[in-house]
C-alpha cells in the first residue's frame, strides 16, 4: 500500500509538470530519461546503463548491478512552431463573414518532461522495477485571432504511465522481461465557434472539449548477448483502449461527450555492439501502430448521437537511429547521434492545426560523468529539424462541412535539453 500510495503522488507531481509537446511521431513522447537525449535514443532497447532501461525494455534491469538502481531525469522541450498563410479563405455562414485576422503567432512554448524509475535485485537472476513517466502529450496554442481558429487554437493532452516491471535471466544469453502499464489519459481541446443568430455582426464564442480517463497496457522485452561484445534487444508495448468521459462547452451551454481512444502500440529492434575497449556502437528500427487512431468521433455522453467527427488519417510510422558512447576517461562518457522519425500524417488534407506533424531528423550530443562510485550524472541536447509541411484542410464544424479551408505551411523547430541523476546503492 505504501508503495502504491508512493507511485500515485508521483504520478500526480509528474502530470503537473508534463504538459508534453510532443517530440516523437505524433503526439508519443520519445523522451522517457535524460540519457538518451545524447545519442537521440537509438538502441534504447539494447544499452541497458541506468533504471530507466524498464521503459525501454525491462529485460535490461539484468545488466544493471545487484542492489537497488534509482534514476530520476528532467527534459526541457522548447518549441518553435509558426503558421504560414498560402490562401486561407474565410469562414461565411448566412449573411455573416467571419475574416481571418492573423497567422496564429507562435503555438510553440516550453515544457518540463520529468521521468523516475527504480530497480531491485530479489538474487542475481532475479529483478523487480517501477517506472513512472508521460508517454504521450501534446501542447498547441494558438492566437485567439488565429485564421485556422475553428479548427482548433488550445490543444492539451497528457498521457501518465505507471509501469511496475519484473525481469528473468534464462541463461548467460537470453534475459526476458516483462511489465504492465496504467495510464492516466486527460485532454482539454479548445477552439473558436461562430455565432450567428440574432446578432449583427461576427462573434465567436470558444468551444472546449474536455475528458479523462485510465486504462491498462502491457510491455514485454528480451536481451540477446550474443558475443561478449554485442547485445541486442527486443521491445513491445501494447496499445491502451480509452474511452475518455467528459463534457463539450460552447458559451453557455453544455453537454456531456465521450471518445473511444486506442493508444498505438510500438515495437523496436536495438543492438549494442562495443566496436573497441573505449566505442560503442547504438542502432535501433522502432516502428509504432498509429493507424489504431484514424481519427475522433466525439459522441454525445447521453444519446450517442455523433456530435464532431475529427479526420486525422494517421499511418503508422517508424523510427531509425544510430548513436555512440566514447569513454574518454574512467569518469568522462561522451556521446553523439543521430535519428529520423517519421510522421504518421502524409497529406495536407489530413494535417491539423491542433497537431501540425512532420518527419524530422535528430542531432544529438551528450555526455555522462560518474561523481562516485554510486552516483552519476547524465546530460544531452538535442536538436529536431521538422520538414516543413502543408495544411489544405476543410473546417468542419460539428457534423458539417464549411467552405472554409485552411491553406498554408509550418515551421517547426524544437531543441532539447535534459538532465539525469543515478543512484545505486
Amino acid at each position: 500500500m505504501q508503495l502504491k500510495r508512493l507511485a500515485m503522488n508521483v504520478a500526480a507531481a509528474t502530470a503537473a509538470l508534463a504538459a508534453g509537446n510532443a517530440m516523437a511521431a505524433g503526439f508519443a513522447l520519445q523522451n522517457q530519461n535524460g540519457a538518451g537525449t545524447g545519442y537521440a535514443y537509438a538502441g534504447s532497447a539494447a544499452v541497458a546503463e541506468d533504471a530507466s532501461t524498464i521503459y525501454f525494455n525491462p529485460a535490461g534491469m539484468l545488466y544493471l548491478s545487484e542492489g537497488h538502481h534509482v534514476t530520476g531525469a528532467l527534459t526541457v522541450l522548447d518549441r518553435s512552431l509558426e503558421f504560414s498563410d498560402k490562401g486561407t479563405n474565410a469562414l461565411s455562414i448566412g449573411p455573416f463573414a467571419y475574416p481571418n485576422v492573423s497567422e496564429g503567432g507562435n503555438a510553440g512554448g516550453s515544457s518540463l518532461v520529468p521521468a523516475v524509475f527504480w530497480a531491485m535485485s530479489v538474487n542475481k537472476d532475479l529483478r523487480l522495477g517501477l517506472g513512472i513517466s508521460p508517454t504521450f502529450g501534446n501542447a498547441t496554442e494558438w492566437d485567439d485571432t488565429f485564421m485556422g481558429r475553428y479548427q482548433g487554437n488550445y490543444s492539451e493532452i497528457k498521457a501518465i504511465n505507471i509501469n511496475p516491471s519484473i525481469a528473468l535471466r534464462v541463461n548467460d544469453v537470453v534475459s526476458l522481461g516483462f511489465g504492465v502499464n496504467y495510464v492516466k489519459f486527460e485532454a482539454d481541446l479548445r477552439g473558436m465557434q461562430p455565432v450567428v443568430a440574432l446578432l449583427p455582426a461576427t462573434v465567436d464564442v470558444e468551444s472546449k472539449l474536455s475528458g479523462d480517463d485510465t486504462g491498462w497496457g502491457w510491455n514485454a522485452g528480451a536481451m540477446f548477448q550474443l558475443t561478449p561484445a554485442t547485445r541486442v534487444g527486443v521491445t513491445y508495448r501494447s496499445t491502451i483502449d480509452l474511452n475518455v468521459e467528459g463534457k463539450l462547452e460552447a458559451g453557455p451551454t453544455s453537454r456531456p461527450a465521450k471518445v473511444s481512444i486506442e493508444l498505438p502500440d510500438t515495437a523496436s529492434l536495438a543492438i549494442s555492439h562495443q566496436a573497441t575497449d573505449k566505442l560503442q556502437i547504438l542502432a535501433d528500427y522502432t516502428w509504432t501502430g498509429w493507424s489504431s487512431l484514424p481519427r475522433l468521433r466525439v459522441l454525445n455522453g447521453a444519446t450517442g448521437a455523433l456530435i464532431n467527427n475529427e479526420e486525422l488519417g494517421f499511418k503508422d510510422s517508424y523510427r531509425v537511429g544510430l548513436g555512440m558512447q566514447y569513454q574518454y576517461t574512467d569518469a568522462l562518457r561522451l556521446r553523439a547521434g543521430v535519428a529520423y522519425d517519421q510522421s504518421p500524417v502524409r497529406k495536407a488534407e489530413d494535417r491539423t492545426v491542433r497537431l501540425p506533424d512532420s518527419d524530422r531528423t535528430w542531432l544529438a550530443v551528450g555526455f555522462n560523468y560518474k561523481l562516485t562510485k554510486q552516483t552519476s550524472i547524465d546530460a544531452g541536447y538535442a536538436r529536431l529539424f521538422f520538414d516543413k509541411e502543408k495544411i489544405d484542410r476543410r473546417t468542419v464544424l460539428g457534423t458539417t462541412q464549411t467552405a472554409q479551408f485552411v491553406r498554408g505551411s509550418f515551421d517547426t523547430s524544437v531543441n532539447i535539453f535534459s538532465v539525469q541523476l543515478n543512484h545505486a546503492f
